[in-house]
């Protein structure tokens, strides 16, 4: 029999909540965490508001030796670590240390510290540098410190695929409890809102231009002009079904139920984007045809041609009007590679709570034929849930989850 894999514990950090449950409650009630950037400032850039994660103070919730080593990424994501395993009711001292692995996802890693050690560099010389620097800007830190924090020594990893990155960390997570390892801290937390990082995104030439934090980032509409950065994410306690209920574990949000993950062809060869053939596999691993689906969380770039892509594929698979979409993220901005997990964690609290978050803000373009959930929570019986991410470059990944039995 294969091996059920459940999540049992949320850390949320988001620019309109701190904590998972106050995350929901913000999301339910459509409260938005974007706004202008505070933290330098923008008014000589092209794109002036982000979602921030806002009221965190590093200091009240981590070691003093911890501040200086690490970047803001990554105390964002010790923290919601912490909260994670706090929330799966989790004691890492009284488990195998080689029975629990870290798996996270990284866009950009510690592009703020990275910024500060390289103005020292220039403006002060290479003895101002901190040694830090070594790691501090890695892809790969958050695993690291996390794990050497908690003394997780099983199979551990970073993926680095934007905003597929966090589905697809979640299900290397799977594979890893599938081979044996019994828990497994995975999702994403990224943070790259300073000087450096803004020009590295803005080269997307994705961002919105708008200063009206209402009407910036509209996925769907016919008035989308490109996305709202942010910064936080999500990270999930992942474990073996049996291993959880042998250690007592009291909640479990719900299984990690399938997977796809696709790449696009070359723009401009003709050949079929991949987002359908990600949903499509999802859907299979999870032994599920698409009228078992119940929402589909959507990826929404707010770029009219991605939109397009995106609407078309939900369309062929479920069928116009044929499953109810949210996109919450209306509310933080794209998280990068903290994105998805965060849309996961959503999902997972909306199978919980029977509620479909709304898409804020958005009056749906009258040429998509997706039954785009906009303004108003919506109420219904939910068992299962898609959640869709793109990476920029051509990723696509596409997670199923089941609600807890």
């Amino acid at each position: 029999m294969t091996t059920r894999v459940v999540v049992t514990g949320l850390g949320v950090m988001a620019p309109n909540g701190l904590g998972a449950e106050n995350y929901w409650a913000a999301t339910r009630n459509g409260t938005s965490g974007i706004g202008r950037i505070t933290r330098f400032d923008p008014t000589g850039y092209p794109a002036r508001l982000a979602g921030e994660v806002r009221g965190f103070v590093a200091e009240e919730h981590l070691p003093s030796r911890l501040i200086p080593q690490t970047d803001h990424m990554t105390r964002l994501a010790l923290v919601a670590a912490d909260w994670a395993l706090a929330d799966a009711g989790v004691r890492p001292s009284e488990l195998a240390e080689f029975d629990m692995g870290v798996v996270t996802a990284s866009s950009s890693g510690g592009f703020e510290f990275g910024q500060g050690e390289l103005q020292n560099l220039w403006s002060k010389g290479s003895q101002y540098v901190s040694a830090y620097q070594s790691f501090a800007w890695f892809y790969a830190v958050n695993t690291g410190q996390i794990s050497i924090r908690h003394a997780m020594r099983g199979p551990s990893g970073v993926l680095v695929s934007d905003q597929a990155g966090g589905l697809d960390a979640l299900a290397q997570a799977r594979r890893q409890i599938r081979r044996g390892s019994k828990l497994v801290v995975a999702g994403g937390v990224d943070a790259s809102i300073c000087p450096w990082g803004w020009v590295a995104q803005l080269a997307s030439r994705r961002l919105s231009p708008s200063d009206d934090p209402d009407r910036a980032y509209l996925p769907f509409d016919s008035a989308a002009c490109g996305h709202v950065p942010g910064e936080g994410g999500a990270l999930l306690i992942v474990e073996d079904a049996e291993a959880a209920r042998r250690r007592g574990a009291q909640t479990t949000y719900g299984e990690i139920a399938g997977y796809g993950a696709t790449f696009d062809p070359k723009p401009g060869n003709g050949r079929t984007p991949g987002l359908r053939q990600a949903i499509a596999l999802a859907l299979r691993d999870a032994g599920l045809a698409p009228g078992e689906v119940d929402v589909v969380f959507a990826d929404a770039a707010a770029v009219p041609a991605l939109d397009r892509i995106e609407a078309t594929a939900i369309t062929a698979v479920f069928g116009p009007y044929g499953v109810p979409v949210t996109a919450p993220k209306t509310m933080v901005g794209r998280l990068s590679s903290g994105g998805a997990p965060l849309d996961l964690a959503a999902a997972l609290l909306s199978l919980r709570d029977g509620l479909i978050p709304p898409t804020t803000n958005v009056s749906l373009a009258p040429d998509y034929d997706i039954d785009l959930v906009v303004a108003q929570p919506r109420a219904g019986a939910l068992r299962t849930a898609l959640v869709i991410a793109r990476g920029y470059g051509g990723f696509n990944s596409a997670m199923v989850v089941r609600a807890a039995e």
